[in-house]
């Protein structure tokens, strides 16, 4: 079946870190650019960080720089987002997506209801004390 799941959800207080991961079955998620977005309660999605298939270049939004960290293996076929120093803000349920690369990370961030090649179902994040 090809499908791409994200695990790695759950509740951590403020401060607290997770790693969320993004694997890939029935394809090869090397063949892509790979986007993490996120949509909190009420919200809009929005991108959070994206990372390139070719160069490993990386794209993150404003307001997790320094925080999150996108980083991927393609012999495990799966991308992860390392989040450290995890605020009440984070709170939001967490997608990742796989974009034929056609355009930058930048723009595929920027596209957080892009037609993606494949959506993940999506893993809820909660940081609350």
């Amino acid at each position: 079946q090809v499908q791409l799941v994200e695990s790695g959800g759950g509740l951590v207080q403020p401060g607290g870190s997770l790693r969320l991961s993004c694997a890939a079955s029935g394809f090869a998620l090397d063949y892509y650019n790979i986007g993490w977005f996120r949509q909190a309660p009420g919200k809009e999605r929005e991108g959070v960080s994206c990372i390139s298939r070719s160069d490993g270049s990386t794209y993150y939004r404003d307001s997790v720089k320094g925080q999150f960290t996108i980083s991927r293996d393609n012999a495990k076929n799966t991308v992860y987002l390392q989040m450290n120093s995890l605020k009440p803000e984070d709170t939001a349920v967490y997608y990742c997506a796989a974009d034929f690369p056609t355009r930058t990370v930048q723009a595929m961030c920027a596209m957080p209801r892009g037609e993606f090649t494949y959506w993940g179902p999506g893993t809820e994040v909660t940081v609350s004390s």
